[in-house]
């Protein structure tokens, strides 16, 4: 365990905090655990977000702590995370001014709507004056709706210990009338159902006709955190389909945990997961239940311990410093996957090309 000493000597204490719980499994009547509960709040990746929040529970565009993205709810979001994933839950008086501040977007259907989708700018038209239902008018198809638009605050309720509130189930089950035929979730849909998807490369999913994978992607974790969905057929599905792309990139590895703890900036709509990150992947195998039965499963396993470094420790090539912050992450995934359960695969082993060539007509 050579890794265990350089990350328990982190200067963060919610770092520390996670290996002693998650790792380590001590309990919360240990003294260690106490101790670093009450210094936590001192923790500046904590203190320093907390200062920003607004009277609301907002938070604006804060470059410094990594929130860039395109509007207060956005914002909001990527917080919520941060502070979930640090380890501060529904309890405390900001998470929960936080979450009534995104609750109180939410339309009767249990949708968002789609003034939480103003970063969409480049392909589709804002429409502000329509924030009242989930559409936003795309240049092309007229009213549509993107499933992300209701997925990306669900994720960060659901991160926070919400999933189970009546607003956020009612959000599930509006999700659920999203997918496609292949159990994928697609990028836009008409009022009428139509699946309307224009794809580009990067965010295919193979064997999937629709799914657009970061909306795929942020509708899976919002199931993922959910004690119940997230064992269900439809996560499943999902997570069997995300498992086809086994591309693995290494420059990308550890980026999604870099961004949530606020080392790298958050940014996008469609874009967000542009960059895929196995070890969100392997996050998301182990709280849906993919099992190491899988091969897809079992090689990404083993890919991550051939890039394990000498000291133990993954390096996050672009910044460094967030190293221990992936290190614990892929840790925690590696120690919850079993090895045998009643995960089944229905999806062929398909080789992934993001840019298929076109067939040549002569």
């Amino acid at each position: 365990m050579t890794w265990l000493p350089l990350l328990l000597g982190d200067s963060s204490v919610s770092l520390r905090l996670l290996v002693l719980r998650e790792l380590m499994n001590k309990s919360e009547d240990d003294s260690e655990v106490q101790e670093l509960k009450q210094l936590q709040i001192e923790d500046p990746l904590i203190n320093e977000l907390l200062k920003f929040q607004n009277k609301d529970g907002s938070w604006n565009s804060v470059e410094s702590l990594g929130l860039t993205m395109a509007n207060p709810i956005l914002n909001t979001i990527q917080a919520l995370c941060r502070l979930s994933y640090l380890g501060i839950d529904k309890k405390h008086s900001s998470i929960q001014k936080a979450a009534e501040y995104l609750f109180s977007f939410q339309l009767d259907t249990g949708a968002w709507p789609a003034v939480v989708n103003s970063s969409m700018a480049l392909w589709m038209k804002e429409t502000r004056k329509k924030s009242t239902e989930p559409y936003i008018e795309h240049k092309f198809h007229g009213k549509v709706i993107s499933p992300g638009l209701t997925g990306f605050p669900l994720r960060a309720l659901a991160m926070c210990g919400f999933s189970t509130d009546p607003r956020a189930e009612k959000a599930y089950d509006f999700l659920l009338t999203l997918r496609s035929p292949d159990g994928s979730w697609p990028t836009i849909i008409t009022p009428e159902g139509e699946i309307a998807y224009q794809l580009v490369g990067y965010r295919r999913m193979p064997n999937s006709q629709y799914g657009c994978r970061t909306n795929t992607t942020v509708v899976l974790n919002c199931f993922a955190y959910h004690p119940e969905r997230s064992r269900r057929e439809h996560a499943k599905k999902a997570l069997d389909l995300l498992l086809a792309r086994e591309t693995k990139e290494r420059h990308h590895l550890g980026f999604e945990i870099a961004r949530t703890v606020g080392i790298e900036p958050a940014k996008g709509y469609l874009t967000f997961y542009g960059r895929f990150d196995v070890t969100l992947v392997l996050d998301l195998c182990w709280r849906i239940g993919a099992t190491q039965e899988d091969p897809r499963v079992a090689d990404l396993i083993n890919y991550f311990r051939k890039t394990q470094g000498p000291f133990g420790l993954w390096e996050y090539q672009s910044k460094p410093q967030a190293s221990r912050w992936v290190t614990f992450d892929i840790l925690r995934s590696l120690s919850r996957i079993d090895k045998t359960g009643e995960w089944i695969s229905t999806q062929p082993r398909t080789r992934y090309k993001s840019y298929p060539k076109k067939t040549k007509r002569y």
